[in-house]
This record gives structure tokens, C-alpha cells and sequence, in this order.
């Protein structure tokens, strides 16, 4: 059953890890809706009007920035705000928008074969570039561990000095990236290339 995935229940209403999958899956198809990366505060004001404008509910700015990692806040995100969000991309509830991606590729099994990067294979000072649909492009510096720094980005929200853990690259795969850090911000969760994967992975030494 699809309640199964949510963390806890507070009387009739759930809760949400902000990080968990179903909740990346939905900000990737709410900014795919847009058209537009929601990565600023006129961003976070544009999203906010235009789900009153279909829905006839408000989520405050504030809200989608908590529920993007942009500012601190709790880790857990409302009923009411994910069934409102999936409303806006057209589902009647949120497990109903759940039980949608149980039927898509990108929540299915499957044997990945493609060229790989693993961190365990890099030196420190190791450049790691990837590149995924349409036309990002970024330079990530191994830092030891599984640890890795943003060197270079073009045209992706990853911005250069952010830091992240990473325990591989796989062409053809969505590229996963763990305890995501900008400046003095909580870590978060990144996903790129969810559709398509990384188009292309390589190490500069």
C-alpha cells in the first residue's frame, strides 16, 4: 500500500521526509509543469500564485522554500501541502501521484551496465565531470571519502562551493547526490537527470 512510504502519522494527516524520493520525484515534475528551475525567491513567489491560480489554495513562498532546501526549517512536509502540489500537477491526492510513479521507469528495478565513476577508485584533487539533459554540465572535485566540491557548473542549480557525498557516476543513470551543503544551509538531497540520466561521466586529472 501506498501509506506504507510515509514516516509518521500525526491524527488523520501524515508527514513527509522532504528528502525522500516520492518528495524529489514531485519537485522534479512540479518545476518540469513550469518550465523553470525553482531556485530563487521570485521563484518560490511565481510557483506560489500559480498554484492558487489552478488550484484555489495557497502554499506561501516560504513553504517552497523550506520544501526545497532553499532556508532551514523541519525536515518533514505536510499532508496538506503535498495533496495541494499534487492536485497542481493533476492528481487527486498524494498517494494517488505515489501510486503513479510505481508504474514509471524511474521507480522500477532494473541491472545497470553503463560506464561508472565509483569514489572509491579517485585520488583527492580528482576532477569528476558530468554532464545531463539539456545542456548542464558540472566539475566536481573529489575531496576523499565520498566527499566532493563543486568546481564548475553551466547552467544547473548546483552552484560552485557546494559540497555533497557521492558514492558513484553511472552513465545512463540519475545521478544521486547525498547531504547536499551551500554555505550555512541543512543538507539536502539532489537528483539530476532523473528522466534520461547522465549523459556523459569522465575524470580529469
Amino acid at each position: 500500500m501506498v501509506y506504507e512510504i510515509f514516516n509518521y502519522f500525526v491524527g488523520k494527516t501524515y508527514k513527509m521526509n522532504k528528502n525522500a524520493p516520492e518528495i524529489i520525484a514531485l519537485r522534479h515534475q512540479i518545476e518540469k509543469k513550469v518550465g523553470r528551475a525553482i531556485n530563487s525567491p521570485s521563484e518560490f513567489e511565481f510557483l506560489s500564485g500559480a498554484v492558487w491560480n489552478q488550484t484555489g489554495e495557497r502554499i506561501s513562498p516560504t513553504t517552497f522554500k523550506r520544501l526545497w532546501g532553499y532556508i532551514d526549517g523541519t525536515d518533514s512536509t505536510r499532508e496538506s501541502t503535498l495533496r495541494i502540489l499534487s492536485r497542481f500537477l493533476g492528481y487527486k491526492s498524494f498517494p494517488d501521484f505515489c501510486d503513479s510513479l510505481s508504474e514509471e521507469e524511474v521507480f522500477q528495478s532494473d541491472w545497470i551496465d553503463g560506464p561508472r565513476i565509483s569514489a572509491s577508485d579517485l585520488k583527492k584533487g580528482d576532477l569528476v565531470e558530468v554532464s545531463w539533459m539539456p545542456n548542464r554540465l558540472c566539475r566536481f572535485r573529489f575531496d576523499g571519502g565520498m566527499r566532493f566540491t563543486v568546481m564548475e557548473s553551466q547552467n544547473s542549480k548546483l552552484q560552485v562551493g557546494d559540497r555533497f557525498e557521492c558514492s558513484m557516476f553511472i552513465q545512463g543513470a540519475p545521478m544521486y547526490l547525498n547531504n547536499y551543503t551551500r554555505g550555512l544551509q541543512a543538507p539536502v538531497a539532489f537528483v539530476a537527470g532523473l528522466k534520461d540520466g547522465l549523459i556523459s561521466i569522465r575524470v580529469l586529472r
